[in-house]
């Protein structure tokens, strides 16, 4: 595959990518290429992940008693299945484990990228001004969503 169809491809990607929208806010603007989210957004898909953390931590290890004990009985028995209920108990606990991890790492990463997000917004916006008279009640600071129409 050549450069230009690979560029192709990859712009086509772009467009699909940027043009794919839930609810709300997350869509971008007709004729806009940025894909916008929202601080609100990034908090509740970090709540959630959190949520999904505490039920989970819980109740994902609510069996593992039972199952320890019936896996042990079972295979003190004689039968083969106790080791397989323990193998299975085993596996369940690690994809448990493997999910909390991963709602954690979600949860963190947001909050730290909405943090980091409106940090940089602060530094630009007192770093930017407009140039030229300034309405009343404005002190001429440059939002990062008006320093696109500058690029075009």
């Amino acid at each position: 595959m050549s450069f230009d169809d690979e560029w192709a491809s990859a712009k086509t990607v772009a467009v699909r990518v940027n043009n794919a929208g839930g609810d709300g806010g997350s869509k971008p603007k007709p004729g806009s290429a940025d894909y916008v989210v929202e601080d609100d957004e990034l908090g509740d898909i970090g709540h959630d992940a959190f949520g999904l953390f505490n039920g989970l931590e819980s109740g994902g290890k609510h069996a593992a008693a039972a199952s320890e004990t019936a896996g042990s009985s079972l295979t003190g028995d004689g039968f083969v299945t106790g080791a397989a209920l323990t193998e299975v108990k085993r596996t369940w606990e690690t994809q448990v484990k493997t999910l909390l991890q991963a709602c954690a790492h979600i949860s963190n990463h947001l909050d730290h990228t909405k943090k980091s997000r409106a940090k940089d917004d602060d530094w630009i916006q007192a770093q930017l001004r407009i140039i030229g008279p300034v309405a009343p009640g404005q002190d001429g600071a440059v939002t990062a969503s008006q320093i696109d129409k500058y690029f075009r």
